[in-house]
Parts: structure tokens; C-alpha cells; sequence
């Protein structure tokens, strides 16, 4: 279906949701939390009996939430001064006898200070039955796009860059750090979509035709954000929102590659990717050949590893396919075959992030596996990982690092683990454990366990050393040498940290 967005359309449009209280807030409190809660969950009915007294903000739920149609005369109360007429025309809602219903979605979505409203198309909760998902098909605000923001820090900047926008949510974040905002998008349909994500929220973007970067060759920017068509498999273009036409990981690879080349001196790159994990090869070597450039800092971070089976039968799904159906039976095995025919064991996904060096200083890049749960955002510990990867690069020599005084983070605990034997409780594991963040945590010993008690930023760590050596009769030559990796590990994941930031903090 076409969609007609014109500017005078979305700013009628734009006063009906403001004078419904169409918001996030609003939303919730005319629903109730629980009935909210439940319609999260994909269970719609509270929200219909939360909104079975008539008015334009519960026809607005109904309509673009809940996707049931309304009658027209209560449609065109709620969209008022938006004709409903021009409402159809533009694509907004779909005519069906005397009822309508939506053509778009159109979801408040909330943000820091307040409310913003979305614009793509309809997803599986309310779109109707037995209408497919097209290969332009605009998807709205999902959990992949909502874990990128998590992501990406949210520092002030003077620049952002968006590849490949798609319904606008990146872009529409990134407006509220930055003074400058541009997005990419190859899609004309998702081009109009956000254009009107931006106009209906009064958010200024320069939109630009194009694919990956080429619109915006010779530029450069502070920060780079995309959440890119990153499925793996066959090259082929079934929908253009996740499938690259690029075979296996090329996509994700491409970005990695090209994204530094539009990074200014100090800016950072934030994306979701995945890499295929292939039989006799180390994943963490496979991302690492995808960076050019030298002068790059790269921080991989692996959240989850899935099997090509699993994989292939949750976006079959995710397309609206039945891994069941004659349809569903064909691309299973085109996907597997090409999966067993290439190596491939499993595949990753998670986060990079990238950020290009001052002074041309040569980066370094480092893959972790991140599997496990943990609920604060990556993107303020992206931020303080690069300024903790800074000071360890200041100090590439043990005497240099040793000689700094430390502190142990705030968060930082120490599990002990003891097992029973004849001779009653034994401990056998000491694991330091940072309780915020990523939740970081670290097998040690007991001298190490004593080292990072010492780190109380009054005595620099080679002194520490001595002391622990003399108190324990330890070697303290080989002290130091076994002391200096695992404190800048233990810094590198800001379990402890140089002392003069905590002063400077004060």
C-alpha cells in the first residue's frame, strides 16, 4: 500500500494525537498498568475492556494498538482536524465498509523527557489475518533497536550519523545528544515512513538516499549508529528491514570495515552484528580481519551463540513463514544446506563498538563473550571501557602501570566458594565480582584477592606487591610479573581503577 505523508496530513495529524493525549503516559493511564503490562505481553484483551468507553484516545489505542477496526464517525472524532478522508488517502488507515482500520503504525514510544510516536508498518500483533509481510516491509521499534539505544552512549555530540534508519528510532534518540542528525536509508518506503517519524515529531534529520555509506562519502561524524540487515545465510533479499543480498556475514563485516572511514578523530561507531562461528575457526579471529584500518580501537561483544537449526526456524517465523508449510520446508533446507556447505557450527550476535584514535595511534581490538544476563545499559560502559582502554594505552610498560595508584571499584565484591571435606569447609574458588555494568566477574587467588583489597589508591600497586611478598614469602619478582596482567585486566573491565580519577571526581 502506498502511504501519501504529506507535511500538511502528519501536522493535522500531530495536533489529534496531542489533543487525545496519545503519549506514552497517556497511553498507560488511561489502560492501567496491568492491562498495559498485559498488552506487552501480546495479550490484548484487558486493554479492550480498558478501552470500551468511547473517546478519541481509547479509539486511537484501539485502532494503532490493538488493531481492531472502529467506526468511521468515531475514527473521525479522534483524528480531528485530520479529515478522514485525508487519513485514508494518506495511508494512515485503511477503509472497510463503515469501519476503519489502521493502515499504519503509529505508537507512542517513550523517551527521556517525554513522548515520541513512531511511524512503520504494521507488525503481526496488528496487522490483519492472511495479509503478508512485504519485502518493504518498515518494522517499528523491536527489541533489537531497542537494545542498540541501551548500547550507545548517550553523551552529548555534534554530529550523528543513522545508516539506515529504517522507521527513524536511532535517529530520533540521537536528536537528544546531538546538534546535527543524518540518516541513510536504500528503502524509499522506509525513507517516507521516518520522514514522517521525524515531522510528526518536530525533529529536525537530513534524510539521504543511499546504501550503507555511500551517501555520505568524504563526511564525517562524531557518531555512527546502525542496527543493520544483519541475517546470515544465502545471498537473497527477502526483506530488505533484515536480509543484505550480501551472503553469510558479509553484511555486518561490510559495516565493520567501512563505519571508521566516517568516524572524526575520537568519534565512536555503535552497531549490532552477527558472525557466523565455522568449524576449526575462532570467532574472535574471524571479526577481528574485518577491521582495514589501524587506527581504530574495535570492542566486540558476544550475547548469544544460536545453532543453524534454531536460527533458521525463529526467522522463518519472524517473516510470518511456518517452518511447517510446504514454503516453510523449502527455505529450511536451502538455509541449512548453505550452513552445512559453509562450516558453520553456530551463529553470534551482539555488539560492536568502534571508535577512531587520536593522533592516528594504532587501536586495539578486543572480543569478550558476554552471554549472561545482566540489565544496565552497555552504552554507559562503552564509553568508560574506551576512557579505561586510554589509560592502560598511557602506560604500556609494568613499571608504568604498577607505579599508579588504584582503587577498587565501588561495585566490586569477592565471592568465596567452599566445598566440604573430612577436614570441614575448603575453599577452592576466590571470584571477584563487579555488581553493576556488564557484571564483570574474575577468578583469583588469595594473594590476589589481598592485592585488590590494598588497592585503596594511598600506596601505588608495586608497593602493594611488597608487602604481599614479604608477608607471604613470595617470589616478588614473580609477583610482579604474574600481578601486571591480571590488573590491567581487572582495570580494562573497571573492577579497579586509577585512584586520581576518584579524586578528581570529588
Amino acid at each position: 500500500m502506498t502511504v501519501e505523508l504529506t507535511h500538511d496530513r502528519l501536522d493535522r495529524l500531530r495536533e489529534a494525537l496531542l489533543a487525545a493525549d496519545y503519549t506514552a503516559d497517556g497511553v498507560v493511564e488511561l489502560l492501567g498498568t496491568r492491562a498495559h503490562a498485559a498488552l506487552g505481553r501480546g495479550e490484548p484483551e484487558p486493554a479492550l475492556r480498558a478501552t470500551a468507553e468511547p473517546g478519541p484516545l481509547s479509539s486511537l489505542v484501539r485502532l494503532f494498538l490493538l488493531g481492531e477496526p472502529i467506526e468511521s464517525a468515531a475514527a473521525e472524532r479522534a483524528l480531528d482536524p485530520l479529515p478522514l478522508a485525508e487519513a485514508v488517502a494518506a495511508g494512515i488507515l485503511v477503509a472497510d465498509g463503515d469501519s476503519v482500520r489502521a493502515g499504519l503504525d503509529i505508537r507512542p514510544h517513550a523517551a527521556m523527557d517525554g513522548s515520541w510516536w513512531v511511524v512503520s508498518d504494521l507488525d503481526a500483533e496488528t496487522r490483519p489475518p492472511g495479509v503478508p509481510v512485504t519485502s518493504d516491509h518498515v518494522l517499528g521499534v523491536g527489541r533489537a533497536s531497542l537494545s542498540l539505544v541501551r548500547a550507545t552512549p548517550q553523551r552529548p555530540v555534534g554530529s550523528v550519523l543513522d545508516v539506515g534508519t529504517g522507521c527513524g528510532v536511532q535517529a530520533l534518540h540521537a536528536s537528544a545528544r546531538a546538534e546535527r542528525v543524518t540518516a541513510t536509508e536504500v528503502s524509499e518506503r522506509a525513507r517516507k515512513l521516518a520522514e514522517a517519524t521525524f515531522r510528526l515529531n518536530r525533529v529536525e534529520v537530513e534524510v539521504l538516499d543511499g546504501e550503507w555509506f555511500d551517501p555520505v562519502a568524504g563526511r564525517g561524524f562524531d557518531q555512527v549508529v546502525c542496527n543493520p540487515p544483519f541475517v546470515v545465510g544465502p545471498a537473497r533479499t527477502d526483506f530488505v528491514y533484515r536480509d543484505s543480498g550480501l551472503a553469510g556475514d558479509r553484511a555486518s563485516a561490510r559495516v565493520v570495515s567501512e563505519l571508521p572511514g566516517v568516524l572524526n578523530e575520537g568519534g565512536t561507531g555503535h552497531l549490532l552484528a552477527s558472525w557466523l562461528h565455522r568449524e576449526g575457526e575462532d570467532w574472535s579471529t574471524r571479526v577481528s580481519d574485518w577491521l582495514r584500518e589501524p587506527d581504530v580501537d574495535a570492542w566486540f561483544v558476544q550475547r548469544d551463540v544460536a545453532d543453524p537449526e534454531l536460527y533458521v526456524g525463529t526467522w522463518l517465523r519472524d517473516a510470518g513463514v511456518d517452518p511447517r508449510s510446504e514454503l516453510g520446508r523449502r527455505r529450511s533446507r536451502e538455509w541449512l544446506d548453505w550452513f552445512a556447505d559453509n562450516g558453520v557450527t553456530g551463529v553470534g550476535f551482539g555488539f560492536v563498538t568502534l571508535r577512531r584514535t587520536h593522533g592516528g595511534r594504532n587501536g586495539r581490538t578486543v572480543c569478550e563473550d558476554l552471554r549472561h544476563a545482566f540489565d544496565d545499559p552497555l552504552g554507559a560502559e562503552a564509553d568508560a571501557w574506551l576512557r579505561r582502554l586510554d589509560w592502560l594505552r598511557d602506560r604500556p610498560s609494568a613499571e608504568e602501570l604498577l607505579g599508579s595508584r588504584l582503587v577498587a571499584a565501588p561495585s566490586l565484591v569477592l565471592e568465596r566458594v567452599s566445598s566440604l571435606d573430612e577436614d570441614g569447609w575448603r575453599e577452592f574458588v576466590h571470584r571477584l565480582h563487579r555488581t553493576d555494568g556488564p557484571g564483570w566477574q574474575h577468578e583469583t587467588d588469595e594473594l590476589g584477592a589481598r592485592l585488590v583489597a590494598g588497592c585503596q589508591g594511598a600506596l601505588p600497586a608495586d608497593e602493594l606487591l611488597e608487602l604481599l611478598a614479604a608477608a607471604y614469602g613470595a617470589d616478588s619478582a614473580e609477583l610482579v610479573r604474574s600481578a601486571e596482567p591480571v590488573l590491567r585486566e581487572l582495570v580494562q573491565h573497571g573492577m579497579v581503577l586509577p585512584a586520581e580519577w576518584q579524586e578528581n571526581e570529588r
